[in-house]
This record gives structure tokens, C-alpha cells and sequence, in this order.
């Protein structure tokens, strides 16, 4: 084996250490990208997550909000019906107790009279109700009435 022979083995045999130690070095920078971008793909599915959380949340938040203003209307429009109907009730009410004590009241009664007093029982219906009144109305004293003039005199 000459001196070139030699030579050109060496060199090949370097060539060949140098190619597997490249190898090597860019396998490792392969591996060591790869971890990186896993690490890194990893955080961005935890950011992407957190900002679809909180993009749920509030969209449910903005819903919750709706539905309670809804609700809130829809309140606000049954009482508002609610005292309609009940000043309407109230109206027909009136009119129709005025009606009822107007159209459908009577009086009875009886007296009597003795010498000195008028008995009065009157009696008055409205509806349901009854009303009654009872008195005594005393006639004027004859004889008061005589001697008053002569006491004047």
C-alpha cells in the first residue's frame, strides 16, 4: 500500500467520520427541533383552548344577559297588562254596583202613630246589602204649645 493509497483511505475514512459526526450532529438538532415544536404546539392548544374558553364564556355571559332583559320585558309587559285588566275590572266594577244600587234598590217601610209620637221602620235594599232605619219622631206638646203664647204675654 503506497503513501497516496494510504492517503486517499485516510481521507476517505475522515470523510466518512465527519459525514457520521454531521449526521449525528444534525439528528440531534433534528431531535432537538422536534421537541420544540411539540413543546410549542402544546402551548399554543393550551392558549387556543383558553381563549375559546373565555370566548364561551363570555358569549354565555352575553346570552345570560339577553335572557334576563327578556325576562325582564316580558315582566315589565304582564304587569303592565296586569293593571290594565285590573283598572278595566275596577271600572266595570263601579259601573256596575252604581247600576245595581240605581236599578235594583228598593224601600219598604212601615209607620205608626199614636198620640204622641210617629213610629218609622224603613228598610232599604241595594243589591245585597240592607240598610235599616228605625226612629221616633215625638209630636209637639199640645199644651206646651197654648201656654207659650200666654207666657209671652
Amino acid at each position: 500500500m503506497g503513501p497516496s493509497r494510504a492517503k486517499k483511505a485516510a481521507t476517505k475514512i475522515q470523510a466518512w467520520w465527519r459525514g457520521t459526526l454531521v449526521r449525528r450532529t444534525l439528528l440531534h438538532a433534528a431531535l432537538r427541533v422536534w421537541i420544540i415544536q411539540c413543546w410549542w404546539r402544546k402551548i399554543l392548544a393550551k392558549l387556543l383552548e383558553r381563549r375559546r374558553r373565555t370566548i364561551l364564556e363570555l358569549n354565555t355571559r352575553q346570552i345570560w344577559a339577553c335572557v334576563k332583559l327578556q325576562a325582564c320585558v316580558r315582566m315589565w309587559l304582564i304587569r303592565l297588562r296586569y293593571c290594565r285588566v285590573l283598572n278595566a275590572v275596577r271600572v266595570i266594577q263601579i259601573c256596575w254596583r252604581w247600576h245595581s244600587c240605581h236599578t235594583r234598590g228598593f224601600f219598604r217601610g212601615n209607620y205608626e202613630i199614636t198620640e204622641n209620637e210617629l213610629k218609622l221602620q224603613i228598610d232599604i235594599f241595594l243589591g245585597s246589602q240592607i240598610c235599616r232605619i228605625t226612629d221616633s219622631i215625638p209630636f209637639p206638646n199640645k199644651e206646651l204649645t197654648r201656654s207659650a203664647p200666654n207666657m209671652r204675654q
